[in-house]
């Protein structure tokens, strides 16, 4: 596929770009802006052109890009036409393989745009979310040292009357350190087994043995902890709907595949290793 030809960065140097002082906004996909050779290019295709540009584009005004992206298009059918035109097998294939993609990125969503029943949302909620285990949630900080020998130390200094937070600032190699040890809260399996099971064994305001993990030594304070509640159907339902559009798709891809004459080739007819051959291209 063509690559961009031009650097839409120095657009930057053009925040003064002459633009129609009367502008058509009736224009649509396919007003022409420009005749290349008899060639068209249309605003549609300029639309298209500015979603293909990377992220860090997307936030340029329009009448920064505006023409930055009618150059680039442009310089991109002057280079089309001075082609033999003849398309080489490998452009040939890139095509089928683009036109196939984009094609079927439509179908998905098409079916991913469908409005959902109001029923099926509440049945996922009802049998997956409504009634779902409560746990806990634990508030926790931590200091963080290398060895056995430093985290005993810090125990004997708590026990001494020494203030947590104010030790993890001055002892503690973890990145939490200079917040007095505060991870925040969590729950279950966000954090090492060995880690989590201490807290769990903690009452609130009570400080661990020293803990290893693979990370090092810890002494653990239990700040506080709260019991976690289901969701509410409101609080769920952009999952739930990501999900239910996610099993809509995947079902209508198994209905065309079970509709379809599909022949493939027999395991061990192609040697898989043909796939680095990029010779086979030229």
């Amino acid at each position: 596929m063509l690559k961009r030809l031009t650097k839409l960065s120095l657009l930057a140097v053009s925040l003064s770009l002459a633009l129609p002082v009367a502008a058509d906004d009736s224009a649509d996909a396919n007003t022409v802006v420009a005749t290349v050779n008899g060639t068209e290019i249309t605003l549609g295709h300029m639309i298209l052109a500015r979603r293909a540009l990377p992220e860090q584009y997307s936030n340029y005004p329009a009448e920064m890009l505006f023409e930055g992206l009618l150059d680039q298009l442009v310089q991109q059918t002057l280079l089309a036409q001075s082609t033999s035109g003849e398309v080489t097998t490998r452009t040939k294939l890139e095509l089928e393989n683009q036109r196939r993609m984009l094609l079927a990125g439509s179908a998905i969503e098409e079916v991913m745009a469908k409005e959902l029943s109001q029923d099926d949302v509440e049945q996922m909620y009802q049998s997956e979310y409504a009634n779902m285990e409560s746990g806990a949630e634990y508030n926790a900080s931590h200091i963080l040292v290398e060895t056995e020998e430093g985290a005993l130390a810090l125990t004997v200094a708590l026990e001494d009357g020494a203030d947590f937070a104010e030790l993890a600032k001055e002892k503690s190699t973890g990145p939490s350190g200079p917040n007095g040890g505060q991870l925040g809260w969590f729950g279950a399996g966000m954090m090492v087994p060995e880690f989590e099971q201490a807290v769990k064994t903690l009452e609130v305001g009570g400080i661990s043995a020293p803990i290893q993990t693979q990370f090092g030594w810890h002494v653990i304070k239990l700040n506080d902890s709260r019991a976690m509640e289901a969701p509410t159907l409101p609080e769920a339902r952009g999952e739930i709907e990501q999900r239910l559009r996610q099993s809509k798709t995947e079902a209508h891809i198994q209905g065309l595949v079970a509709a379809a004459q599909v022949t493939r080739v027999e395991a061990g007819e192609i040697d898989p290793a043909l796939l680095l051959n990029q010779a086979l291209l030229d």
